[in-house]
């Protein structure tokens, strides 16, 4: 498989206010593949599509039974074509424990002050979940290196919008219910980059056709970074 070279490596923070900044990965294809495998065995011909399809930034979850055994081996495995993040993380012993096991950044569906001095306090990129302004403000106070909005589907890309007026310097990954043609107004919008899980990966898992993953894949980088350039 030929794939293009990028870093993985965590960088000690250098963004505004200290924060860990974002990948030039997820920066370059502006989406996460969120991969809720039922069984690790499955991940990685899964990985591979993605990548042959351009996307660079694959976030595992805690979802998947004994994802942590093999998380060093896929970050190795594709170590020159994608990060590889870890989400679903609800306790500070599960964030330092997938900063330990490799993770290329690490993931929450919840705001946690205490999850995020552990992860930050690593130098590791750190995305934590919340929906409000208090939510998404007190997550990008702590260090974060964005906020993800979720479930994005629920309010849509003119929240973010309105978000810009008071946080106008905020870094937005919404996640949640996005279908592929929806993205491309999420970029705009202002959005880093954009997760996406069941409408990216379908069935996959179920037996799908790698092709057909890739060429989504393919498809959803090229939309994402169409609407970057033009914004």
């Amino acid at each position: 498989m030929t794939v293009s070279s990028t870093s993985t490596a965590a960088q000690a923070p250098t963004g505004p206010g200290g924060r860990t900044p974002a990948s030039a990965a997820l920066r370059g294809s502006r989406v996460i593949a969120v991969l809720r495998a039922p069984t690790v065995g499955e991940l990685e011909p899964v990985v591979e599509a993605l990548v042959r399809g351009g996307i660079q930034s694959i976030e595992l979850t805690l979802t998947t039974p004994g994802v942590l055994a093999v998380l060093p081996d896929l970050a190795r495995r594709f170590a020159d074509a994608a990060e590889i993040g870890l989400g679903t993380v609800t306790t500070v012993e599960q964030g330092l424990s997938a900063v330990d096991h490799g993770a290329a950044y690490v993931v929450t569906p919840i705001t946690s002050s205490a999850i995020a001095a552990a992860v930050t306090s690593r130098g590791v990129p750190f995305y934590p979940g919340g929906l409000t302004p208090t939510e998404l403000w007190s997550s990008w106070s702590s260090g974060a290196t964005a906020v993800k909005l979720f479930p994005a589907s629920t309010v849509g890309p003119g929240y973010l919008g309105q978000l810009r007026g008071p946080f106008p310097d905020l870094e937005v990954v919404p996640s949640g219910g996005i279908e592929l043609d929806d993205v491309p107004a999420w970029i705009r919008a202002g959005s880093l980059a954009v997760s996406l899980g069941g409408p990216l990966l379908r069935d996959a898992f179920a037996g799908g056709a790698a092709s057909a993953l890739e060429e989504r894949a393919r498809r959803v980088v090229g939309l994402a970074r169409e609407a970057g350039e033009a914004r």
